[in-house]
């Protein structure tokens, strides 16, 4: 298996794609760190993934505050000696347009998607310069490229990872790979806070808009992992500065 033995940092570990992922990472074999500020949840699923002999260890961390940062790294190198891969997947969404947001919530926004995964990557850079090599991935959204509404801050925390990941390219050539994954219409506990307030039931609404998605249906947290864990492994290893969109055949869609 492409994964076995690698040292995986995922960050967002608790919930959604980060959940599915943390999932996926252990029963492929790899050594996972997961982490996020869900200290009941992370506890819960490290007991569980460890309870099946699986190697997973959580960390908490506020990925706004850059002195947690540095100690989830140093953590993840003080178990394994080591950080192959690094998943950067910490996101939030708060619905509004540009008029609603307060600075508070930009800087929560753009603390956690944007901040949070720059301050990951800054600390995770050095081990991987003295490793010689490494892997990063991070989760940005076709919401990168849709002008979603309501979505307005989401959206452009989304656009400026996409940046990132070019810039990473170039910037670490030879050192450490940069690649992206690009999620569409997710299940997720993010998505289903979307279709508060709606009139019409969750489910009613997942199933108008799987019928508007190319293949048929939402996507899942494991197809985001499953792809995630392709870009990791050396199969992927001539892919560098893109992200690979996963959003089901939508964004070749026509505007009509």
């Amino acid at each position: 298996m492409p994964l076995t033995g690698k040292v995986i940092l995922l960050t967002g570990g608790t919930s959604g794609i980060g959940e599915g992922c943390t999932r996926y990472y252990a029963e492929k074999a790899a050594k996972v760190v997961f982490a996020s500020n869900q200290e009941a949840e992370g506890k819960a699923l490290e007991d569980e993934l460890q309870g099946q002999g699986l190697a997973a260890r959580f960390v908490p961390v506020d990925i706004r505050d850059e002195e947690s940062v540095k100690a989830m790294v140093d953590a993840a190198v003080g178990h394994y000696g080591r950080i192959d891969c690094l998943h950067a997947n910490a996101g939030v969404w708060v619905e509004g347009t540009v008029e609603d947001f307060t600075a508070e919530v930009f800087d929560f926004i753009m603390g956690v998607n944007v901040k949070g995964t720059f301050q990951t990557v800054k600390h995770v850079v050095p081990v991987m310069r003295e490793q010689g090599q490494g892997v990063v991935v991070i989760t940005t959204s076709v919401a990168a490229f849709v002008g979603f509404p309501a979505h307005a801050l989401y959206c452009a925390s989304k656009a400026a990872l996409e940046a990132f990941i070019r810039c990473m390219a170039t910037d670490y050539a030879g050192i450490i790979r940069t690649v992206g994954v690009c999620p569409g219409t997710i299940d997720t506990p993010m998505l289903a806070a979307s279709c508060a307030g709606w009139d019409t039931p969750k489910e009613e609404l997942y199933a108008e808009v799987a019928k508007k998605i190319p293949v048929r249906r939402l996507g899942t947290a494991e197809d985001i992992a499953k792809a995630a864990a392709f870009l990791m492994s050396d199969d992927a290893s001539y892919i560098h500065g893109v992200p690979l969109p996963l959003e089901g055949g939508t964004l070749a869609l026509p505007p009509w």
